[in-house]
């Protein structure tokens, strides 16, 4: 009986880490130049990832294609429990599921935060349709070359869609990494490295 007490107790710690880490202050920082994508936490770098942004540039009037710069925030996160490489197809799966880098396919895979702009150079995004998703296109990540999106790996996205929650903040600019986590980090003692965050293998 001890023994089952005691694995039941494991079992639902080691379930209970992603919701921790939600549950923390978390940011979410997108840089334009690099084309990168760093996630702090409490003010603290925990991860870094390839991207790719808009092949139209920056911008936010409709039908631009362009990704928007400044504060955004997830209003909406869509495809808890998918598999990864599951398409999406206006935001509902068709129950087809690609490999990286499937030949001649480029949709919405995986997972899907859909930001609302908190500022008027970005008040469209919403409408816009502005997501952060997985791509199965992988092979282009760090070159922008989406429709207006932040593209990600898939195994990159499922980790971050489950360490942040509806209203985390998101910052776009056209600016060097490491200068906008410079800009929002704490100092601070790291405080994640049990939760196996580390940055995205390029």
């Amino acid at each position: 009986m001890r023994f089952r007490v005691s694995l039941l107790s494991c079992l639902w710690f080691l379930g209970s880490l992603s919701e921790r880490a939600a549950a923390v202050d978390s940011l979410i920082l997108i840089s334009v130049s690099d084309q990168k994508l760093a996630l702090l936490q409490e003010g603290q770098e925990v991860a870094r990832y390839p991207i790719s942004t808009s092949k139209f540039g920056q911008g936010d009037s409709l039908n631009s294609y362009a990704t928007p710069l400044g504060w955004l925030q997830v209003a909406r996160k869509i495809g808890d429990q998918a598999q990864p490489g599951a398409v999406f197809k206006k935001r509902a799966l068709t129950g087809e599921i690609l490999p990286p880098n499937a030949p001649g396919r480029d949709p919405i895979v995986t997972r899907i935060l859909w930001l609302r702009g908190l500022e008027s150079q970005n008040k469209n995004s919403f409408r816009r349709c502005i997501y952060i998703h997985g791509t199965p296109e992988e092979k282009l990540l760090g070159k922008p070359v989406s429709w207006g999106c932040i593209r990600m790996r898939s195994k990159d996205v499922v980790t971050l869609f489950d360490c942040v929650s509806l209203g985390t903040k998101v910052e776009i600019q056209d600016q060097p990494i490491r200068r906008m986590i410079r800009e929002q980090a704490t100092p601070s003692r790291p405080l994640f490295a049990a939760f196996g965050f580390r940055e995205g293998a390029e």
